[in-house]
């Protein structure tokens, strides 16, 4: 069975949050079905702002799983916006 590893761009609600924090949080509410794949990154933004790149690995044959991700992460307090940036084959 193959995977679909998609990279998600997620804007905080400002500077003073925690990527460490952010990431755990993003990590404990993910469905069953997904995993966090490889290490974060940060991108700087504008004055102070940085975004979180993520990585999010799901399986390919299963519907439902990327909304239940995109939903999980855009109901975390501290974060305003999620950016799909790219969704690719992984084995």
């Amino acid at each position: 069975m193959a995977n679909v590893v998609v990279t998600y761009k997620i804007f905080p609600t400002g500077i003073e949050v925690d990527f460490e924090d952010l990431h755990k949080q993003i990590e404990k509410g993910l469905p069953s079905q997904a995993r966090l794949f490889g290490n974060y990154q940060t991108e700087p933004i504008a004055f102070g702002l940085n975004a979180l790149i993520t990585h999010i690995q799901i399986p390919e044959d299963q519907t439902g799983v990327l909304e239940a991700v995109e939903k999980a992460i855009e109901n975390i307090p501290t974060v305003s916006q999620i950016q799909t940036l790219m969704v690719r084959r992984a084995r």
